[in-house]
């Protein structure tokens, strides 16, 4: 392969990709990087990572696609939390963040006023070596993403509603979603072995029971993992709280209404 066909072929890329592609030695590489960074020919977006201009295209100009980014931060990114809805065409809102779960020791990164947040794989899923369960990969300009499907990312979101936005952006994005796959939704909110969110999922799950086409037994089996206190799903300090005795979770009262506006 020949530097001109990787650029034509890849859109971002790390600088390991480029060596091994064209079988080049480290000082080879660098040398051949700086030189098409000087020729404008490629973006440097971090140290070893670059963005591949076409035609027309300038260093100051030019737009670069943040999940493509967020997606080759790592070796092992996956698109996940709200940059997994948005990805999916299922956020109320579109963020200046793109977030990554990642078992590497990545610090977050800024390009051109967006920031990219490295996130750790839940432990649960580390020491179950199942840290791609629910992933998926998708196609973009010729090259693979992955992603964290929406059954997935359901229960992320409600583990982490802070990755989201909040509660009301979370609420309103996962109801743009029509269909899930409910028995890979409960099988990996029961492979995170956390109580809360098993209760949060399930409560989720039954205030949506119709449109969702959910069954008995799926709340049946996430009830049994529900937390056996009476716990907090959000921070103590709203006025006004209502128990769900059914999965034990103390949750604002705003939330139960939909008071979008007392939710923070």
């Amino acid at each position: 392969m020949t530097a001109s066909s990787f650029l034509a072929t890849h859109r971002v890329f790390t600088a390991e990709e480029f060596g091994d592609a064209l079988n080049l030695t480290s000082s080879s590489r660098d040398s051949l990087l700086a030189y098409y960074r000087q020729r404008g020919r490629i973006l440097r977006i971090r140290r070893g990572l670059y963005w591949v201009l076409r035609t027309g295209e300038t260093p100051e100009s030019c737009s670069v696609d943040p999940f493509l980014v967020a997606a080759r931060m790592t070796e092992d990114a996956v698109l996940a939390y709200h940059t997994a809805l948005e990805f999916h065409a299922r956020a109320y809102s579109v963020f200046s963040e793109s977030q990554y779960q990642t078992a590497r020791a990545a610090r977050a990164a800024t390009f051109r006023g967006w920031r990219f947040r490295p996130v750790s794989f839940p432990k649960a899923l580390q020491q179950s070596a199942e840290p791609f369960f629910g992933v998926e990969e998708h196609d973009r300009s010729g090259q693979s993403v992955r992603v964290t499907g929406l059954e997935r990312t359901l229960v992320d979101a409600l583990d982490r509603p802070e990755l989201c936005g909040g509660w009301e952006e979370l609420w309103r994005s996962l109801e743009m979603v029509e269909f899930f796959d409910l028995e890979q939704v409960v099988e990996y909110a029961l492979l995170l072995n956390k109580a809360t969110t098993v209760g949060k999922v399930g409560w989720f799950l039954d205030l949506h029971r119709d449109s969702l086409m959910v069954q008995e037994d799926h709340l049946r089996i996430l009830r049994e993992r529900r937390p056996r206190q009476p716990t907090y799903i959000a921070r103590r300090d709203y006025e006004k709280t209502r128990f769900i005795a059914e999965w034990n979770l103390v949750v604002p009262q705003a939330l139960v209404e939909r008071s979008w506006s007392e939710v923070a």
